[in-house]
């Protein structure tokens, strides 16, 4: 892959989100390349106008400044963990990668694979949420989905706690 690719990362601000963000910027990130956070919401009403706007196309790419701002994050509607902030500051520092944030509304599985057309992504990072077979075969596993659907390369990072 060429300098400057665009790596996406699934993130949903929990534990298995944040060991795929740091296997992404561990084992593929390199300098110059654009770390694209890619968040699902689920689908809902909302009031503001500009999110009714995204909720085809996602939300404009919003910089790594722009994110780890309180007042941003309620403008649309996420809540970024301490950790995962922190993470995203060391790689775009130590690795001097550009970290981004995009939002999309809706379906976690048909988003994160819209993602890679809308952005577009050269590849894309997600957790998994390890959940047992009967569970997995009634909510669906958003990572199977995704790696059967998906038009770029993924890389599935299993968590350590989930065997």
């Amino acid at each position: 892959m060429e300098e400057g690719r665009k790596i996406g990362v699934a993130v949903d601000f929990s534990s298995c989100s944040r060991k795929a963000l740091e296997w992404a910027i561990n084992n593929v990130a390199r300098k110059g390349d654009h770390l694209i956070l890619v968040n699902v919401l689920p689908q809902g009403h909302y009031e503001e106008t500009e999110m009714q706007l995204w909720q085809a196309t996602g939300s404009p790419l919003i910089p790594l400044t722009e994110f780890c701002d309180s007042h941003v994050t309620k403008k649309y509607g996420i809540k970024p963990d301490p950790e995962t902030l922190d993470i995203v500051n060391l790689a775009a520092t130590q690795k001097e990668v550009i970290v981004l944030l995009k939002i999309f509304y809706g379906d976690a599985r048909e988003k994160l694979c819209e993602a890679v057309d809308h952005i577009p992504l050269n590849c894309l990072v997600l957790g998994n949420r390890g959940l047992g077979k009967i569970k997995r075969v009634i909510l669906g596993s958003v990572s199977n989905y995704v790696v059967n659907n998906c038009p770029c390369p993924v890389t599935v990072v299993k968590s350590a706690d989930h065997s």
